[in-house]
């Protein structure tokens, strides 16, 4: 579950910045036409009743734009709702980025200077719990060990590592169409461990903090 922060380039910031707006109105536009069957898993309507899905993340839309940091973003999304409101997710991601990802918001967020000597890409697949506490109202704890292999600014790979990334997070779950659904979120993630930080990339890692504030998400899924 990534937004921004795999690449905090430009593309992923506009991608980031659109896919929020249009949640804000698909959600206000499902609520004016029919309040009553957009409420969630956990609110009875018509998804209750659908306790399988598969899903992704509409962040992968940077990949299309052109970038001098291209994210590579790809993830892929499965769930079971074990009850009306606890729902266990398996996530399968890969992504590369060219900074270090504690950094803030604010004028270092894209700065050049904070660029890496070359780009970190990572694989992983993680496990999610997800519980509703009201309507579309949910909150998650998600676990994604990752391997890391480290490159050089030639695309030489110089090395391989492990990250642990845990992520909190809360969002709302709106039902869009009959089965599609859409999970705007915000998150709160930290990486306890990273192994074998090669010297210039870990140089500038031990100038932020090994957590993000605020990272925006949105999934989309379909329901079966």
């Amino acid at each position: 579950m990534y937004g921004v922060r795999m690449s905090s380039s430009k593309s992923m910031i506009r991608v980031a910045l659109a896919s929020a707006i249009c949640s804000l109105l698909i959600c206000s536009a499902s609520a004016t036409a029919a309040p009553a069957e957009h409420s969630g898993p956990a609110g009875g309507s018509a998804s209750g009743s659908r306790r399988c899905y598969v899903g992704s993340s509409l962040f992968m839309l940077a990949n299309l734009a052109h970038d001098d940091y291209p994210p590579k973003f790809y993830q892929l999304n499965a769930g079971y709702m074990i009850t009306p409101r606890d729902r266990l997710s398996v996530e399968a991601v890969t992504w590369r980025y060219y900074h270090p990802l504690g950094i803030p918001y604010g004028p270092s967020f894209a700065s050049p200077q904070e660029t890496y000597p070359g780009h970190v890409r990572e694989y992983g697949v993680g496990v999610a719990y997800q519980r509703f506490l009201w309507n579309g109202l949910y909150s998650s704890l998600e676990a994604l060990p990752l391997l890391r292999r480290y490159y050089d600014s030639q695309d030489q790979e110089i090395g391989n590592g492990f990250q642990l990334f845990l992520t909190m997070r809360l969002g709302y779950h709106i039902d869009v169409f009959d089965r599609v659904f859409l999970e705007p979120s915000i998150a709160f993630n930290q990486w306890p461990v990273s192994t074998n930080v090669p010297d210039g990339f870990a140089a500038l890692d031990r100038k932020w903090p090994s957590y993000f504030l605020f990272e925006p998400g949105l999934h989309v899924g379909v329901e079966f």
